[in-house]
């Protein structure tokens, strides 16, 4: 399994909808980028210039909401993850 560094956080991104709430089936290129996933590793904390490691706000299982954009994605062991850092979450999903 991949061990984020810093304040970086892996995620599985949820899948985007095939169907409009009509039943219309979208195209790839008109389908929205999901911003909600689950969180399956999380670094030990970004480092203050004393030394400091500071605690992460989120956990592995749990269900998160990041930024459009953020991130970087991957592949490892033929499955898709994103690289997110703890400032691009947004909310935790309860």
């Amino acid at each position: 399994m991949l061990k984020p560094l810093g304040d970086r956080i892996i995620v599985t991104v949820d899948k985007e909808e095939e169907k409009t709430v009509g039943g219309i089936v979208l195209a790839n290129n008109a389908k929205e980028k999901p911003q909600t996933a689950e969180v399956v590793a999380v670094g030990p904390g970004a480092t203050t210039p004393e030394g400091k490691t500071l605690p992460m706000a989120v956990k592995a299982g749990d269900k998160v909401l990041f930024d459009k954009y953020a991130g970087s994605e991957v592949k490892y062991d033929d499955k898709d993850y994103l690289i997110l850092h703890e400032k691009d979450i947004m909310a935790i999903a309860e």
